[in-house]
């Protein structure tokens, strides 16, 4: 019998598609075309030239900016979604409401390895990538036009990546998404009904009942979310209540990067190694300490298409019980 499950944040339901119930042999990965002619890629190590000039980098002091000698770069999209030059110029066209393209647009090379997925990155390496994001976070909303920051990775042509070499990107909107308010404005009426942060009370479920929970140390978990819209769909969480991303702490940074690359190196095993997106879910910039939201990180392997029964009620159709994504998860050995 098929399954409707409620999501508790913002109330979305989704199908489980139980008569389907595909394992993760049952999906068709189409892989991408290797690129071979490194030459022509921009974030190649000594393509700097091909690149905008680099705002962050992690790089040898001895060396030189936009040259060699770095390991983690963060430079301007070429082909930016938004222009951070100019004003917002806010206004109506009769009942309409419009306001210019302002906003930031960077990409986060992550490494010089062409080929060197984050999966396969040393967790020390990882742990820098997350320091850059939060060190571009914290600049970026010293722009008062921007409201909301979003960090997120597409890994794959399928999950819209236009380029291999491991990369993720960062976009500061003058505006919040409406995405994030109805996050938000879940999470709000959940605390003001129980007094108490939905998040928080899906981390202790999950760590008592375990029948999703994938990884687990001090300070971070790894789950399938009750009712995720897409297989093996992992949400990762920190244990200790925080609204927002930047606050982070050097021991999180640490735990983070362990839980991360081992989330990811069990999807890269199970399902030999799917596209995906990755993204991170904070708090709008001009909200400090939240009591009733919780960030976290997303992770979206892209497995199945978005079709129109999606499209028509907002529904999703998952064929993987979320218990069973997490079984295959934990079964996997990822020892390294």
């Amino acid at each position: 019998m098929p399954e409707l499950r409620k999501d508790p944040v913002i109330g979305r339901w989704v199908i489980i598609a139980t008569e389907r119930s595909l394992r993760p042999n049952d999906y068709v990965i189409e892989k991408d075309d290797n690129v071979n002619d490194l030459s022509k890629c921009p974030f190649e190590e000594g393509n700097e030239f091909m690149t905008p000039p680099e705002i962050l980098s992690y790089r040898d002091p001895n060396t030189n900016k936009n040259e060699k000698g770095w390991w983690i770069r963060v430079i301007p999209n070429k082909f930016p979604a938004l222009r951070i030059e100019g004003e917002l110029d806010k206004r109506g066209v009769g009942m309409y409401d419009m306001m210019n393209g302002i906003g930031a647009h960077e990409i986060v090379v992550e490494t010089t390895n062409h080929f060197e997925e984050m999966s396969d990155m040393q967790e020390s390496h990882i742990e820098e990538i997350i320091w850059a994001w939060r060190d571009r976070v914290v600049d970026l909303k010293k722009d008062k036009r921007f409201k909301y920051i979003l960090i997120f990775k597409n890994k794959g042509s399928q999950a819209g990546a236009s380029l291999k070499h491991p990369h993720s990107q960062i976009i500061a909107l003058p505006i919040v998404p409406i995405r994030v308010f109805q996050e938000l404005d879940g999470s709000r009426d959940y605390y003001n009904f129980k007094d108490r942060c939905v998040f928080c009370d899906i981390i202790q479920q999950e760590i008592e009942e375990k029948d999703r929970l994938v990884e687990e140390n001090h300070e971070f978990i790894s789950i399938v979310p009750f009712a995720p819209r897409f297989p093996f769909e992992l949400w990762i969480l920190p244990k200790k209540h925080s609204s927002d991303f930047i606050d982070v702490s050097k021991s999180d940074v640490v735990s983070l990067s362990k839980v991360l690359k081992r989330s990811l190196m069990r999807l890269k095993k199970v399902l030999n190694d799917p596209p995906f997106n990755l993204l991170i879910h904070t708090s709008p910039l001009d909200k400090y300490n939240l009591d009733y939201y919780h960030w976290h990180i997303e992770i979206m392997p892209r497995l199945t298409k978005v079709a129109g029964f999606e499209w028509g009620t907002g529904f999703y159709i998952n064929p993987t019980r979320p218990e069973d994504c997490a079984k295959y998860l934990k079964e996997v050995d990822i020892n390294y």
